[in-house]
């Protein structure tokens, strides 16, 4: 357990559907506490298994679950190292679209019909502001990650690039997976219903609310760029090894990836 004091409280920048957590930075360390279920738990799973998948190290960010003893209470939540270095800032596509044009990147998506021209249009814009080269490559990376651990909540303010003091951007690593694995216990997927009718439930954010659609459309237009290779003994091994969550909500979370796994057998290189 970790105890952490008002002067680390920082305040979110960014938006998510689902309100915001508390968060702390801690020297260069970032703390999240669980806010409608067990996103921490999320965090944890869907980063270390993404060790066992072809992005790099250096591609996405790690969390580990851990306890937050803030004022009188004690929290779940999950933790990370601090990526940014130097001058380098997060900057998100909401935001970055609204400083250029003025407008909201996501008004300006869906007053787009065509679902693959929403994506298209998101991906040339980003490239055109930022300079960045197969920008829909990373999205591809992101749907596919989204669709596999259904994360409910990347839209635009989830998505971000880096830029450094001379205004040049660079990718940015993947993170914020809170909103997947039907995290959210308190509002949308209590624990005790129907996993699997839940799992039909969970809509995605992006450019529509199919993931299937959304990875599809982005493996049409810039392909598939993602493979993973763990295994359902990695994933009890990973369970395992927490202790801070119920065994109702561990094998909730097994069962998911199991199902999950088995649907997106193409994705797996074994």
């Amino acid at each position: 357990m970790i105890e952490l004091f008002e002067q680390s409280l920082q305040t979110n920048h960014r938006q998510s559907s689902k309100g915001n957590q508390l968060k702390w930075q801690n020297g260069d360390i970032w703390y999240k506490a669980d806010y409608t279920g067990y996103e921490g738990l999320a965090e944890y799973m869907i980063s270390h298994l993404l060790q066992k998948s072809t992005l790099s190290g250096e591609e996405f960010v790690l969390y580990h679950p851990v306890e937050i003893k803030y004022k009188a209470a004690v929290f779940t939540g999950a933790q990370s190292r601090d990526f940014l270095t130097g001058d380098l800032q997060v900057i998100t596509l909401e935001r970055l679209f609204q400083n250029y044009f003025g407008e909201s990147l996501s008004k300006a998506i869906y007053s787009i019909t065509d679902h693959k021209e929403r994506l298209r249009f998101l991906v040339n814009q980003i490239q055109r502001i930022t300079g960045l080269q197969d920008f829909g490559v990373y999205m591809n990376k992101l749907f596919t990650i989204d669709a596999l651990f259904l994360n409910e909540d990347r839209h635009t303010h989830n998505i971000a690039v880096l830029m450094d003091g001379k205004g040049k951007f660079s990718y940015c690593p993947i993170f914020d997976h809170g909103a997947g694995l039907l995290a959210d216990t308190t509002m949308d997927y209590p624990v005790g219903g129907d996993v699997y009718e839940l799992m039909k439930s969970v809509k995605a954010k992006t450019i529509c609310p199919d993931f299937d659609e959304q990875l599809d459309i982005s493996e049409g237009l810039y392909g598939s760029h993602m493979k993973f290779d763990f295994t359902k003994k990695d994933v009890k091994e990973l369970l395992e090894q927490v202790v801070i969550y119920s065994q109702e909500e561990v094998s909730r979370v097994e069962n998911i990836i199991y199902s999950q796994m088995s649907k997106y057998k193409y994705l797996f290189k074994h």
